[in-house]
């Protein structure tokens, strides 16, 4: 009865990691997006911003704001952990990412 939990456990924990890495945002003027190249950071300090992903081999990013997720392209790890880090996380998007960093004129990766 023991191998049988152990087996149980086993499918259930590979079904579990197969479901995490499976998982896809829609954003907004690209459509679905895999996050498996992601680290992605949910956000609890603003009221505007809800989630944060970066990909930083690429220099992508995706940011939940107010529930709708938006791409950047080309954008610098330097700018992301500064978003991070920001006092008013906010106030940095809107003086520092916003209108910059725009997919119509910098490279959209391929996943």
């Amino acid at each position: 009865m023991r191998r049988t939990s152990t087996i149980a456990m086993a499918i259930a924990v590979s079904i579990f990691s197969s479901a995490v890495r499976a998982e896809s945002v829609y954003v907004k003027y690209r459509g679905e997006v895999d996050l498996r190249f992601f680290d992605c950071t949910d956000i609890a300090r603003s009221s505007f911003i809800r989630t944060v992903c970066y990909d930083r081999r690429n220099e992508y990013m995706l940011i939940s704001l107010n529930g709708t997720f938006y791409h950047y392209c080309e954008i610098d790890g330097g700018t992301v952990s500064a978003l991070m880090t920001a006092e008013s996380m906010g106030r940095y998007y809107n003086a520092s990412i916003k209108g910059r960093f725009d997919c119509r004129t910098h490279r959209v990766p391929e996943y």
